[in-house]
């Protein structure tokens, strides 16, 4: 059970070292991945306008074809009527030339929507590239800033996760599971020495009987206020001559 109590303690002040260094890099992780995000979505914005601006100018110059082809058909229409002998004819050639007049007036303003949205999405092209060659110079700058601090203590941190690594083994799941569960709840801290008959974690006084358990090191005892393990100085000063 000593030996159980050395290593939770251990390993949380290996966990508590490694959060000290992930301090240090402040916000830039999460600032790198946002700008990479950001990046991510305004690059795609642009792709999808390119791709839209392309359809447009290729639906342009069908609705065009498309267009002087029925107006074709309106004059070869016409050019029939005077050759026509009956009335019949000539109604059903007036009514293929209607069509093709109203196909016309359709595509004509289907044409214009089309080429408005295209006016739209070519001045939403220029407002995005200078926003996307900006999101890559921030992110060039945040980039190498993280990289910088990261060569700075790349050593230590890789020497604390060695540690870390080495320390998981020797635990049980099962205590790795309450003291991850606790390191979550309580900002990082699960497991407290118990200082003048203080708890180490929320500094609330610990009852006698607690402490004198604790000297026994014959069970994993918690913080009844906080829920924190803790551990007797002995456990400490034991952990810290290993360490």
């Amino acid at each position: 059970m000593e030996d159980r109590l050395r290593l939770l303690y251990q390993l949380q002040q290996v966990d508590g070292n490694l959060d000290e260094l992930h301090e240090l890099k402040g916000d830039l992780p999460s600032m790198v991945s946002r700008l990479e995000q950001e990046l991510a979505d305004r690059e795609h914005s642009k792709k999808e306008l390119e791709g839209f601006v392309r359809q447009s100018t290729i639906g342009r110059d069908q609705t065009d074809l498309e267009i002087v082809t029925q107006k074709e058909l309106i004059e070869k229409y016409k050019a029939q009527q005077f050759q026509v002998k009956t009335n019949k004819q000539y109604d059903a050639l007036t009514r293929e030339i209607e069509h093709a007049q109203s196909k016309i007036t359709q595509l004509e303003k289907d044409m214009e929507m089309t080429e408005g949205k295209a006016v739209v999405a070519k001045h939403d092209l220029e407002a995005v590239s200078p926003q996307i060659e900006e999101l890559r110079r921030e992110l060039t700058e945040r980039k190498a800033e993280l990289d910088r601090v990261n060569r700075e203590h790349e050593e230590e941190e890789l020497k604390l996760r060695h540690e870390r690594e080495k320390l998981l083994v020797r635990i049980s799941k099962q205590d790795i599971h309450t003291y991850n569960r606790i390191r979550n709840a309580k900002n990082g801290k699960a497991v407290v020495a118990v200082h003048r008959g203080a708890c180490g974690g929320c500094y609330k006084r610990v009852p006698p009987q607690t402490v004198l358990e604790l000297r026994k090191h014959s069970r994993v005892l918690t913080c009844e206020h906080c829920g924190r393990i803790l551990v007797s100085d002995e456990i400490v000063e034991k952990a810290n001559s290993t360490s």
